[in-house]
């Protein structure tokens, strides 16, 4: 990527991450710690990435998107409006039975979800079945699905891993919102999935890891790699921080889920350029 696609990329990520705060304050609800460690991720693969048509979202040789971390979705429903699929007024009715951008995506208010996705690890089977149709079909469309940490504590994803890395799902990549916190704490604590990339490859994935999921070029040179891989499923691991770009929010598991005051919100906004 050249400076200028660099700059373009993080002036969005502050833009995205504005939004976040903003959606959550007015609903005074939400889950705004790993909406913001998820940022750059998503801003990488929806504008220099994936395989889709911005003046057709449902081109039928896309690249598909899971959110398996649902709750995480206020990030999602962001970059949709970056992209012009959704109105910005949209976002400012989150969470409300009045607007379609519900707390987790569902497909019933809005079908530019790939599916509902809220339950932990529901969105890893969800994905596995997409990637396995679409070779089925001799479609050339990629399967991408963003998991959380504590998802690896679920049953249901090595039931998926499994299937994927036997399958031979060359056109599936994982990656790991690898932010090390739980909405109970910290996940190595709670319930320690480590060692998480010998056990992808034992299920016969290959695996890259990214020591700075927030950097552009590092999270790039990831997505290019996983592209090169034949025969296997990928699984990039990315270290992030929970609640990246708010000071009182980073590293605090407190703010997987919970309500802004307007001090807060005002000092949140601040940080992020925005002065109330």
């Amino acid at each position: 990527m050249n400076p200028d696609e660099l700059k373009d990329l993080k002036e969005k990520a502050l833009q995205v991450r504005r939004d976040i705060i903003e959606m959550t304050y007015r609903a005074q609800s939400g889950h705004q710690g790993g909406a913001l460690s998820w940022v750059e991720i998503g801003l990488l693969l929806f504008f220099k990435v994936m395989n889709i048509r911005r003046e057709d979202p449902f081109y039928e040789d896309r690249d598909r998107f899971v959110l398996s971390k649902g709750h995480a979705c206020a990030t999602l429903y962001s970059i949709w409006s970056l992209l012009g699929w959704i109105d910005r007024e949209e976002l400012w009715k989150f969470r409300r039975v009045d607007g379609v951008l519900q707390g987790h995506p569902s497909r019933r208010k809005t079908p530019l979800a790939e599916t509902s996705t809220g339950s932990l690890s529901q969105g890893t089977s969800v994905a596995v079945g997409m990637a396995l149709g679409l070779k089925m079909w001799g479609k050339p469309s990629r399967v991408y699905a963003l998991i959380s940490d504590a998802e690896l504590q679920e049953g249901q994803t090595w039931e998926a891993v499994e299937t994927a890395g036997n399958k031979g799902l060359d056109n599936l990549t994982f990656i790991l919102d690898y932010n090390g916190l739980q909405i109970e704490g910290d996940v190595h604590e709670i319930n320690d999935p480590t060692p998480i990339e010998e056990k992808f490859r034992a299920f016969k994935w290959e695996t890259y890891r990214v020591e700075d999921g927030h950097d552009f070029v590092q999270l790039y040179e990831a997505f290019t790699w996983a592209k090169g891989v034949k025969g296997k499923p990928q699984l990039i691991v990315a270290r992030t921080v929970k609640g990246k770009g708010i000071s009182f929010m980073e590293n605090r598991y407190e703010w997987h889920s919970k309500v802004l005051t307007e001090d807060l919100y005002r000092k949140a906004m601040k940080e992020l350029g925005v002065h109330l």
